[in-house]
């Protein structure tokens, strides 16, 4: 593939929990190449970070997630008892709201395209338009974990479930390249894990946190958690390699699923470090292919 400065660029973001942090970095290793992203469509947090990026946020975005630790993010976890989902998910998105606009999706300056899955009609949903936490949030709802979102009486989950990523809603003009960050893929992982300072005032808490999420690292049993999002895991694997074979994108991102825990955003700086270096190592084999 050719480079020319300038180029438009459709990008697809694909859902994957704590792991699509790395698209941070697939979006900077864009723009320092010279590419021009026109538009956008994503899953679950592809659809967030996707989302922050279209409304001219992602500074902003990245300074607040990079200075999480493990107690912030676990802070963040507004719980609550319900069948539908342990984390009502309202928290972070309204600590989102103080450095992002609540805006319309078709004010952004970038087309945004985000996914959910209406589990009522057994379909997915895509938001063009209306208010963009509106759909970040319907986009983002784990199964089992996060609780539905309710529009109009229809249940909307996480997006990934149906559509991991989401080539075929991105708006695309006939001079762009067609760029996808794929962060469930289903190769080696090649980042070395920096375990995080941890204070003994905190171990308490801390133990709770690795009892509700337990390292993506480590072998272990699988529990009732590890067990359905595993299995939608797979799932999304196989939905994911179909897609990308059948639309043969000009640059593919594959970060392996085996990066990161899907809460593990205290590891966001070197997601999205992790995210640039894969971004140029996918642009270097594209350039070689042409």
């Amino acid at each position: 593939m050719q480079r020319v400065m300038g180029q438009s660029v459709s990008l697809v973001l694909s859902s994957g929990g704590a792991r699509g942090v790395a698209h941070i970095g697939v979006i900077e290793g864009l723009l320092e190449a010279g590419y021009d992203i026109k538009a956008i469509s994503g899953s679950s947090m592809g659809a967030v970070v996707g989302g922050v990026y279209a409304a001219g946020k992602l500074p902003e975005f990245k300074e607040w997630i990079s200075n999480l630790d493990k107690i912030d993010v676990f802070k963040l976890m507004d719980f609550t008892f319900s069948t539908h989902g342990f984390v009502r998910g309202e928290k972070v998105f309204n600590e989102m709201k103080k450095f992002v606009s609540d805006c319309d999706i078709e004010e952004l300056n970038i087309p945004l395209s985000v996914i959910a899955t209406d589990i009522t009609n057994k379909k997915e949903r895509v938001f063009k338009s209306g208010k963009l936490f509106t759909a970040l949030r319907a986009s983002a709802a784990i199964p089992s974990v996060l609780q539905p979102s309710f529009i109009n009486g229809i249940e909307l989950v996480d997006g990934g479930v149906c559509n991991p990523i989401p080539i075929a809603h991105v708006d695309r003009n006939s001079n762009d390249i067609l760029v996808v960050s794929d962060v469930n893929a289903n190769v080696p992982n090649t980042m070395k894990k920096q375990e995080p300072k941890q204070l003994s005032k905190f171990s308490g808490l801390l133990e709770k946190w690795n009892d509700f999420f337990p390292s993506e690292q480590k072998p272990k049993r699988l529990s009732y958690f590890d067990l359905i999002t595993s299995s939608v895991d797979l799932m999304q694997d196989r939905i994911s390699d179909l897609v990308i074979e059948r639309s043969r994108p000009d640059i593919v991102v594959r970060i392996s699923r085996h990066t990161s825990g899907t809460f593990e955003f205290y590891r966001s700086s070197e997601l999205i470090e992790y995210g640039k270096q894969e971004f140029k190592l996918a642009l270097e084999n594209a350039a070689k292919r042409t």
